[in-house]
């Protein structure tokens, strides 16, 4: 599952959906729209993403249709193609019957009403949202609707190279115990030195370091995140008392020029100019994977949904460490995607099914077994968990910090979600390439989000 909102997927989720000439798009098959009268149809479409994911869908499609009888043809694109082409489809006439759906791009899709609400289908007691992880069945309300069941949830947590972490004299134990302020950074700010190596083999912290000519960065950075910054920073502010917005979900009022907020981003920049996190200049074109793959960054913070990416590789050995506690302790964003029954849906009600079944225990059971992400309801989650502690991994990082209800933040959730974030990218591609400031970015920021916020 890829999280991250990209620049450019944003913008042109956006624009196509408010354009008209968007209309003469075609479907991922590149058919036009069939005339298919509501009710003919046996066959689902079901979109998502994520390539790692269409093999367990796949299972669960095949339970599905002995149970039900009815098929599910399941469509997969990239990230930003798949953002692109559904905004063109939904004009178009050619979207798929349900998509798999993420918070910040629903409210703009209700807005349109290319999405139904799913209240209509519940009957009374049918569903026991209590067995959902935390709080994210209530991210997809929205005045008295419901437009999504959570499928799965994702945290984020330390990826590190256990040789290089080895090579620094650190174990694993000392990674589980890291603390972290704005002002001299704790241990993970003498951590991440430490695991900084020059081209002449100084680390971060010693004489002599050359912070120009790195060989392997501390602190990999991944680049995007927008007015977010999920995997990239949010960790650090949120640790730090930061909130992104005066309520959640659907708040009038982003916080961006919070001084919590500045004074976890100028260390964040602090440590870009020491030479301990890669610059944006590296870490754009080389890319997460890559970075970590060829030994160029020690450790990363990055979502579960990618943790069978890390611990397949045949490479390097990879491993899992707490967040570092903050000033107000440990934080974490926590996100759930769903599904969404379109507007265009030949058949509503099918495809409600679909939907039902996708969060059931059924096809929560296939999804844990395969360990691909964590499911949503809780006791799924923990059999994926011990699914990987069979396969030799911890990930005790991920799922330990998403049972503390005090240690979660919620993704944040407004209107104009797509275009607020494409403003932050913006300020925090600057605040990387050290061109601005975060006292003097961040408030000017925060001003344009709240103008935006209040179309």
């Amino acid at each position: 599952m890829k999280n991250k909102i990209s620049k450019l997927a944003a913008m042109a989720a956006a624009t196509c959906l408010l354009l008209a000439g968007c209309s003469g798009g075609t479907s991922v098959s590149g058919e036009k729209a069939k005339d298919t009268k509501a009710g003919d149809s046996k066959e689902i479409t079901y979109r998502l993403w994520d390539p790692g994911q269409q093999a367990t869908y796949q299972k669960c499609a095949d339970a599905f249709e002995k149970d039900s009888g009815l098929k599910v043809k399941i469509e997969q694109q990239g990230w930003d193609d798949y953002w692109k082409n559904l905004t063109t489809d939904l004009v178009s006439g050619t979207a798929p019957d349900v998509i798999t759906n993420h918070v910040q791009y629903y409210p703009e899709l209700v807005g349109k009403k290319q999405i139904i609400d799913l209240n209509q289908f519940i009957k009374d007691d049918e569903i026991d949202f209590s067995k959902y992880t935390g709080e994210l069945t209530k991210l997809w309300e929205k005045d008295g609707a419901r437009y999504g069941i959570p499928q799965d949830w994702d945290t984020i947590a330390f990826v590190y190279n256990t040789k290089l972490v080895e090579d620094a004299g650190y174990k694993a134990e000392d990674l589980n115990k890291l603390t972290w302020n704005p002002k001299d950074g704790g241990t993970f700010g003498k951590l991440i030195a430490h695991l900084t190596v020059d081209k002449n083999g100084k680390r971060g912290d010693e004489p002599g370091f050359d912070k120009d000519n790195v060989e392997v960065y501390g602190w990999g950075l991944e680049q995007g995140g927008g007015i977010v910054g999920q995997g990239q920073w949010s960790w650090l502010a949120l640790s730090n008392g930061f909130e992104y917005l005066d309520k959640n979900p659907f708040g009038t009022e982003y916080k961006m020029s919070d001084p919590k907020l500045i004074e976890s981003i100028s260390w964040w920049q602090d440590q870009i100019k020491a030479g301990f996190v890669t610059p944006l200049e590296v870490a754009g074109p080389l890319g997460l994977e890559p970075m970590m793959e060829q030994g160029k960054a020690a450790l990363v913070p990055d979502g579960s949904w990618r943790i069978n990416l890390w611990t397949s590789s045949e490479k390097n050995e990879f491993a899992f460490a707490p967040l570092p506690t903050g000033p107000v302790g440990q934080k974490t964003i926590i996100n759930g995607l769903a599904p969404s029954i379109t507007k265009q849906a030949k058949n509503p009600e099918n495809a409600w099914k679909w939907v039902k079944f996708l969060t059931s225990d059924k096809c929560q059971a296939i999804v844990a077994k395969d360990a691909i992400v964590f499911p949503s309801l809780k006791e799924y989650s923990e059999k994926a968990a011990q699914a990987h502690k069979d396969a030799g991994h911890d990930v005790s990082a991920y799922i330990d910090i998403a049972q503390d209800p005090q240690k979660l933040a919620y993704y944040p959730i407004t209107n104009n979600g797509n275009e607020i974030s494409s403003e932050g990218q913006v300020t925090f591609d600057e605040i990387e390439n050290l061109s601005v400031t975060p006292q003097d970015a961040l408030p000017k920021l925060n001003e344009k989000v709240n103008s935006i916020l209040s179309k």
